[in-house]
């Protein structure tokens, strides 16, 4: 259903995007919302929170208010550091990556 004209579409390159929504989705209890998904895409591109609003045309105290009670919770809960303060916004992707849910196939290519 994304439109080409969709921001943070190029996560799919660099992010096993459906199964992370999966298991995002075990998480919260639901699917996630296409403004979730377009939310966490733009974190995983290495948007701020306010560069995520600025390019949905938000607000950007809003947006990050929307991060906190919900990708941020989920991404907490899903690798089990609930316990554990989030410094940045950029710890979502860090975390994620060393979860495995980046593509290694990139990388890998260039090794050989």
């Amino acid at each position: 259903m994304p439109s080409s004209n969709e921001p943070f579409t190029q996560a799919a390159n660099s992010w096993d995007l459906e199964t992370l929504y999966s298991d995002l989705a075990s998480v919260k209890g639901k699917r996630l919302t296409p403004v979730e998904k377009r939310h966490l895409r733009g974190l995983l591109c290495g948007c701020s929170p306010a560069e995520i609003a600025e390019k949905l045309g938000k607000n950007g105290k809003g947006v990050e208010t929307d991060l906190c009670a919900t990708i941020y919770r989920y991404v907490k809960s899903l690798l089990d550091k609930s316990d554990e303060k989030l410094e940045n916004w950029r710890n979502i992707s860090e975390w994620l990556d060393d979860a495995g849910y980046k593509n290694q196939s990139i990388q890998h290519f260039r090794l050989l």
